[in-house]
């Protein structure tokens, strides 16, 4: 990790799933942590993690961050009308088959993404893991929950009073809770999934073990059970591998 101060992350966070062709994801990465992670910083946002889903072998997952909207509108244009964009877009857009399942999320309550500041981004060394195999970085996990709007604050409540002590009592470490941003998308060239609200937990383990040991943990399945009255529908679950250059791992 680099050695400078860390940067603010903003209240503005994507996360985004992208299907790609099958086959090709390796190739997507590559692109991604050697031409785009760092163009995309420069234009004004912050790449705070990207990942290979252990579960799904097509699917690419990662998040960016923004101060504020009026940001994220002038950071998008800066990059997806610059010539970095111009270079590898037809690249890029060749093996995915689908970029739109985006969520548009704001911070919840407490926890903090590890920061990797404005330099250089950290490189441990370049190899892929397949499908099921535990990175040296550990396993990010993402889970989202669908809530009714009126039960945001209380989900945040009890996530921060039950869950996240379960999780760190576990063997977890429970990084940031998120919860849906109802905004305008001033970017509309790129979609995001509206009229959704949602909470999104994301957690650091060591390994795939160890995220079976938690979800076998009692405490952890009560403190999950308690969030149950306040879906409103089934929740996804994410276990996410970083790549070489991720910031979050």
């Amino acid at each position: 990790m680099t050695d400078e101060p860390p940067g603010p992350i903003g209240g503005v966070i994507e996360l985004r799933q992208y299907t790609l062709r099958p086959g090709t994801r390796d190739a997507f990465v590559a692109l991604f942590d050697a031409e785009l992670a760092e163009p995309l910083e420069a234009a004004g946002m912050r790449v705070l993690g990207q990942f290979r889903d252990l579960d799904r072998p097509d699917m690419f997952v990662w998040l960016r961050g923004f101060a504020d909207m009026e940001a994220r509108r002038r950071a998008l244009h800066g990059f997806y009308d610059g010539p970095v964009w111009a270079a590898h877009r037809h690249a890029a857009n060749g093996m995915m088959l689908d970029s739109d399942d985006v969520l548009l999320l704001e911070p919840a309550g407490t926890g903090s993404f590890p920061d990797a500041g404005t330099g250089p981004f950290p490189y441990a060394g370049a190899g892929a893991h397949p499908p099921g195999a535990a990175p040296a970085g550990g396993v990010v996990t993402v889970r989202i929950d669908p809530v009714g709007l009126a039960d945001t604050a209380r989900f945040a409540r009890r996530y921060a009073s039950a869950v996240a002590p379960a999780l760190h009592a576990a063997g977890g470490c429970p990084l940031r809770l998120l919860a849906s941003l109802h905004a305008v998308n001033a970017f509309p060239r790129l979609p995001v999934r509206e009229h959704e609200n949602v909470m999104v937990s994301l957690a650091r383990f060591a390994s795939i073990a160890a995220v079976g040991r938690a979800a076998a943990d009692r405490a952890c399945r009560d403190a999950l059970a308690s969030l149950d009255d306040l879906r409103t529908g089934p929740e996804q679950r994410l276990r996410l591998a970083a790549t070489s250059r991720s910031a979050l791992r």
